[in-house]
């Protein structure tokens, strides 16, 4: 373990460590908060008597918030200092959590979600600046393992706890556990974790010279990014571009953008630098960060949801069927974060492979397999992501100035943010319409001169008169191969989902090749 005189650090003797572990559990956090409402939403819309359609904007509106704050965290860390920018954000997501635990309505739910969403939103791009800046660049790998364990194993632990919470007790708890771990959090962090001398310099120098607030930046990029997110959220729902409100929401996201690009190329003091995703390494890494986060949220969402559809588990039991890779996910992490002697991008494009791997494995799905055959398929992508998140993490900081790290953590972490999204979006949008293709296709093997059909039919009728015969409901038999049909079609489905999150996957490996070769202690080789 690295001692408190490591050299590098901005926060002087204060141990890196004990910094890494008290952001890395603040983060967790706040990134547990993406998943735990997904499978509360039937219980939250029967608590409020509304439908599950409006229950549904509980998860919506805290990623709009979330990704809006993202764009001006990177000012705000700069203004306020990051420090104390993150213990802002880790006393109003606590206060945010307990209104929303005790919500008395939806439309207070959804106000409180909103406060929650716009504090974890600044909360986890400055937790990353925070280990940038404690570890020399030596040992930042080992830094942002332990901060990896957080972000990407609380989306998995989300849906367990979620359910579990919502099962045995009630979906209030999803939101009130926050509160002592945020009140913890906050006394600890504020009493360890000193701030910055060199950085409380360059704040007054900054408030001398005045604010510099780019407001019209970041108008126009909250309007791209919150429109940008209602249509990815709610498209799949709202069938997409023949839905007014889609078509709204996407022409004023597409308009934001269009205006905001020409602005912050012109200004002196920009919000967000774009000429960075301009750069060959860190836009690569950016768009290994969104792909890497379309596959982490989109296989936790899915993967849940496809179990108790189709498998009839409950919400407890399909959020522990992914709980072992998020075992996995924590050993690796440690592992991981010790090879630092190796290349990123070998690292990566090997991840990439391992999670092409497992989701090629669940093509092998049928309508018999177990609990352990997607357990053992979340392992293997729990050996895989470790591998991406890290040094994709590591990397991304490569050439940046340290002026510029703040920017740096927003940028990736709007990259995962949204990459998330768009992986549930895509994701649900194959599925729709893949089970309507699959369903048209069967259906045309339904009939009398099908002899398979007319064998099945035969068994059918007999089970039921059977059943009949015991005093059970017998049904109809066409009604019973009805059902077959669309599990079958909803199956095969399913695995087109994972063929599509199997070929992004396949994606990174080339791009994590195209990384250029980064000496150990963070710079480039020449």
């Amino acid at each position: 373990m690295a001692g408190a005189q490591d050299s590098g650090s901005e926060y002087g003797n204060a141990n890196p460590w004990l910094i890494a572990v008290l952001v890395s559990v603040a983060t967790f956090m706040e990134v547990l908060d993406t998943t735990i409402a997904n499978v509360a939403l039937r219980y939250i819309s029967g608590g409020l008597a509304v439908s599950s359609d409006e229950a549904s904007w509980v998860v919506t509106t805290y990623l709009v918030a979330n990704s809006i704050v993202l764009a001006a965290s990177g000012w705000l860390a700069q203004m306020f200092g990051r420090r104390n920018f993150f213990l802002i954000c880790i006393a109003l997501f606590a206060v945010s959590s307990l209104l929303c635990g005790l919500a008395w309505n939806l439309q207070a739910l959804l106000i409180f979600r909103v406060m929650q969403g716009l504090a974890g939103g600044g909360m986890t791009p400055v937790a990353q600046s925070i280990l940038a800046a404690a570890f020399p660049p030596a040992k930042r790998s080992q830094g942002f393992a332990l901060y990896g364990i957080a972000v990407v194993v609380a989306p998995v632990v989300g849906p367990t706890l979620g359910g579990w919470l919502s099962d045995n007790w009630s979906w209030h708890w999803c939101f009130l556990i926050n509160v002592p771990v945020g009140i913890a959090s906050l006394a600890l962090i504020a009493f360890i974790i000193p701030s910055s001398p060199q950085r409380q310099a360059e704040r007054r120098a900054m408030w001398r010279t005045g604010f510099n607030f780019d407001l019209v930046g970041f108008l126009l990029v909250a309007t791209f990014l919150g429109g940008l997110e209602v249509v990815l959220d709610r498209g799949q729902l709202e069938d997409w571009f023949s839905s007014w409100f889609i078509v709204t929401f996407a022409a004023v996201s597409a308009i934001a953008l269009l205006l905001f690009v020409p602005w912050e190329l012109t200004r002196k003091q920009p919000l967000i630098d774009l000429k960075m995703l301009a750069r060959r390494q860190f836009g690569t890494c950016f768009i290994i960060m969104l792909v890497t986060g379309a596959l982490l949220i989109a296989t936790t969402q899915v993967l849940p949801q496809l179990l108790q559809e189709r498998y009839n588990y409950t919400a407890t039991w399909a959020g522990l069927a992914i709980s072992p890779g998020g075992l996995v996910t924590m050993g690796m992490m440690l592992v991981v974060g010790r090879l630092g002697s190796v290349q990123p991008r070998y690292l990566i494009a090997a991840g990439a492979c391992i999670a092409a791997v497992a989701m090629i494995d669940l093509l092998r799905m049928t309508p018999d397999v177990d609990f352990w055959f997607f357990a053992w398929s979340r392992i293997i992508l729990g050996v895989g992501l470790p591998l991406i998140f890290i040094p994709i993490t590591a990397a991304s900081y490569d050439g940046i100035p340290p002026s510029q790290t703040d920017q740096a953590s927003a940028l990736i972490n709007l990259a995962r943010n949204f990459g998330g999204s768009i992986g549930v979006s895509l994701s649900q949008t194959v599925l729709a319409q893949r089970q309507q293709f699959h369903q048209s296709r069967l259906v045309e093997h339904i009939g009398t001169w099908n002899p398979v059909y007319n064998d099945t039919l035969a068994r059918v009728q007999d089970y039921l008169k059977t059943r009949s015969a015991t005093g059970s409901p017998s049904g109809s038999s066409v009604a019973v191969i009805g059902q077959i049909l669309h599990g079958q079609a909803t199956l095969l489905a399913y695995i087109d989902v994972f063929v599509v999150l199997a070929a992004l996957a396949g994606l990174m490996v080339p791009l994590a090749l195209s990384l250029r070769t980064v000496k150990r202690g963070g710079a480039p080789a020449h």
